[in-house]
């Protein structure tokens, strides 16, 4: 009768894992051992040709003009990354922290904060192409109605202020998630420790860089890998607000819209490469699993320590 027991047990974990495994296998493992087999291949088109080797790779990391749009689009994904420490982590773990702090209509702010998450990528992008509009958009008509309106410019369409406009847009759209990420760390903090904290000091920060912020460094871990790995994989905003050729003048263009445009093609570049993209699809791959292990590794050791 146990014996029996365990193979039901065993036939119910059976089933219960082999679906999401089947899952990873065809929709992730599968595709990364494609992406790797495509990468040493010359490609016509969708038809695979000769062996080359490391060629691919060659090409998209020293050989102009793919040198120049790699590194380009590399350090448009690097400033994404760390703006979005500050405007989304940060500014997430100072609501957080208001919202622990039960300040008047704290239930209310809850829901305001995370509402832009549930909304699509796609609302979010053309909402902010309208507040960013140069004639009637809300963020002009705001700066001249307060006197500033020599500050009033078109957001999207200037090299030096696209990719930031878009960094906001994001910023807004995802803050309620370390928010609430940061919140949950929060609540788990012992009442006691508090209760003997206050009676030490009456300093906010103190209370923040000596309590708050240490104990929640299982949340932090959390949310700065999911930042890294997110900032790096940055496709859908910037294609709707910017374009697939990253404009105006590759200012917007990142990682995934230059892999996207390489790969597939798209009518202003005029070619398509399944090899090239193939490898930089590989070496994204591989950047982001190595630094994201290393982010991981570094903030447990982190945790530990505290």
């Amino acid at each position: 009768m146990p014996k029996l027991r365990m193979t039901g047990r065993g036939l119910w974990i059976t089933v219960l894992i082999v679906p999401p495994l089947a899952f990873v296998a065809l929709f992730i493992v599968y595709p990364i051992i494609s992406a790797f087999a495509y990468a040493f291949f010359d490609w016509q088109g969708l038809k695979r040709g000769a062996y080359v080797g490391l060629e691919n790779f060659h090409t998209v990391l020293f050989v102009e003009p793919y040198r120049s749009w790699t590194l380009n689009a590399f350090k448009n994904n690097i400033i994404v990354f760390f703006a979005l420490m500050v405007l989304q982590n940060g500014l997430g773990f100072i609501l957080a922290y208001a919202l622990w702090r039960e300040l008047p209509g704290a239930r209310f702010h809850r829901i305001a904060v995370f509402l832009p998450v549930v909304l699509s990528t796609i609302i979010v992008a053309y909402l902010f192409k309208l507040f960013y509009h140069p004639l009637f958009g809300v963020v002009n008509i705001t700066l001249k109605s307060i006197g500033l309106g020599w500050m009033a410019q078109p957001w999207l369409g200037q090299s030096g202020t696209a990719l930031w406009s878009i960094i906001v847009a994001q910023a807004w759209h995802m803050v309620g998630f370390p928010t609430l990420v940061f919140l949950a760390g929060m609540q788990r903090i012992p009442g006691e420790i508090l209760d003997a904290v206050r009676m030490e000091t009456e300093s906010e920060w103190v209370k923040i860089s000596k309590i708050v912020w240490p104990l929640v460094a299982p949340s932090a871990t959390i949310v700065f890998t999911l930042l890294f790995v997110g900032a790096f994989n940055w496709f859908e905003l910037p294609y709707i607000m910017g374009g697939l050729d990253g404009s105006p003048f590759g200012s917007t263009d990142v990682l995934g819209l230059y892999f996207y445009r390489t790969a597939f093609g798209n009518v202003s570049a005029g070619q398509q490469d399944f090899g090239l993209g193939s490898a930089l699809a590989v070496l994204i791959f591989l950047f982001i699993a190595v630094i994201a292990s290393v982010i991981t590794v570094r903030l447990r050791a982190r945790e530990i320590q505290i």
